[in-house]
């Protein structure tokens, strides 16, 4: 038994391997990374959530928006980025585009904004 948990841990284990570009962080860890030094902050929400409240100068890349890929291409994916949504969805699909786009470092808040506030 022991056997064929090992073999499908193995096959079906973890989504994010060591050396995903992907790292999903605390609300503590996320303020503490942002609050260092000037970083690309994107807010994936639509932009009546973002007009609600956001966290610090994050800029607005509505992650339903047809303009999606277009402004994440005008961003440099050799920086590291930081997102966020409401509850952490969208930030999370958002980070395996990214990925797959070729960013190099992608920390995503674990919890969207409802966890930092």
């Amino acid at each position: 038994m022991l056997i064929i948990m090992s073999i499908f841990s193995f096959l079906f284990g973890s989504k994010q391997s060591k050396d995903s570009a992907i790292k999903r962080i605390s609300a503590s860890e996320f303020k503490e990374k942002i609050n260092q030094k000037n970083v690309q902050l994107i807010d994936v929400r639509t932009p009546s959530e973002y007009k609600s409240g956001r966290i610090g100068k994050a800029k607005n890349i509505d992650f339903y928006s047809g303009k999606f890929n277009v402004e994440f291409n005008k961003l440099n994916k050799n920086e590291p980025i930081y997102l966020y949504c409401r509850s952490g969805n969208r930030s999370r699909q958002t980070a395996k585009k990214l990925e797959a786009m070729g960013f190099k470092e992608i920390y995503d808040l674990k919890g969207g904004i409802m966890s930092y506030r």
